[in-house]
């Protein structure tokens, strides 16, 4: 089976991040009563209602995308090469515990 790569699950996740950012600040911008400002500074240093801070908050996003991928990866790779050695049996060795 094809392992993951840190690139193409970055580049997905950083999108689907960076699409639902903008479409959070849209929602914010048109429903303002509802609008998750203090969150977003808490979550997204820099950001702000300006253009500067709004471009600082979708960088930070796909950044985090690309920051689970880096995470996320490695693990999902690791536990799967994991499984698939046990299910071919390579992954399991019988030693005899040493009795003292």
């Amino acid at each position: 089976m094809n392992r993951l790569r840190i690139r193409d699950v970055g580049l997905a996740l950083g999108t689907l991040l960076a699409v639902s950012y903008v479409l959070c600040v849209i929602w914010d911008a048109v429903f303002p009563g509802w609008a998750m400002y203090q969150t977003w500074q808490q979550l997204l240093p820099g950001f702000s209602w300006s253009a500067i801070g709004l471009t600082i908050g979708l960088v930070e996003t796909v950044l985090y995308g690309f920051y689970v991928a880096a995470v996320f990866v490695p693990v999902y790779n690791y536990l799967r090469r994991s499984g698939e050695a046990a299910e071919s049996g390579q992954g399991q060795q019988t030693t005899p515990l040493a009795h003292t």
